[in-house]
């Protein structure tokens, strides 16, 4: 695997924001009750990573070291204000339903992580493509949610009704707990699932038991003999 199919691959699955990493919990409970909602987020999240993620890696070796944070914080209020004003524009119903959870985006620990981890230490394609794969991880995450919630608890899909039963508890605060909670130990199951089989199917690949090593029983049996 090359170092941008690693970027991808890491920003998507392996270093998950919301499911694995459990980063911007704030946003993702607070706008996950509809698919359209969360789906508005993780886009929002993903052009404002997008963005400080290339301006952070351009300005790298201009920001002094003792001033990164601020300096990172500063570019990254400046993408969410150019934002903000972008939605309130042209897409106002998404600005209003989104309402205090857009500037804070700027505190968002995901976007702040990826500039201090990332961005602030590779060159400008690789933050590129780490910002829109992180993004694009987080978008799919919080959309998940909100399709669970708003099926579950409005009976709709992306504001389109589909039938009348509903359950009232997954559309407040403690069905969002309860959704991310499943969907975190679903996300990580499914993956410790697959990595298992890929380590199989690597062990078979060359001609090595699955177990490994010898297991105690055989290992006692194999020293006792004379």
């Amino acid at each position: 695997m090359n170092k941008y199919a690693k970027i991808a691959t890491d920003g998507l699955i392996n270093n998950n924001a919301t499911f694995k990493l459990v980063l911007g919990t704030c946003a993702t409970l607070g706008m996950s009750s509809t698919a359209f909602d969360g789906l508005g987020m993780g886009l929002s999240v993903t052009v404002v990573l997008l963005l400080s993620n290339v301006i952070i890696s351009l300005l790298r070796k201009l920001i002094p070291n003792t001033v990164r944070i601020p300096a990172f914080i500063v570019v990254i209020a400046t993408m969410v204000t150019l934002l903000r004003m972008a939605l309130d524009k042209f897409l106002p119903d998404l600005y209003d339903a989104m309402g205090v959870y857009l500037p804070l985006i700027v505190v968002n620990c995901v976007i702040l992580g990826r500039a201090e981890s990332f961005a602030s230490k590779r060159p400008v394609l690789e933050s590129a493509l780490d910002g829109v794969s992180t993004g694009l991880g987080f978008t799919v995450a919080i959309t998940v949610m909100g399709i669970l919630r708003e099926f579950l608890g409005g009976g709709a899909l992306f504001g389109i009704k589909i039938m009348d039963f509903t359950i009232g508890f997954f559309s407040n605060q403690a069905g969002a707990f309860f959704v991310y909670g499943v969907c975190i130990a679903l996300f990580v199951f499914i993956g410790d699932r697959i990595e298992k089989s890929r380590r199989v199917k690597q062990a078979r690949s060359l001609r090595l038991p699955a177990r490994s090593p010898l297991s105690e029983p055989a290992a006692e049996r194999e020293g006792t003999d004379v």
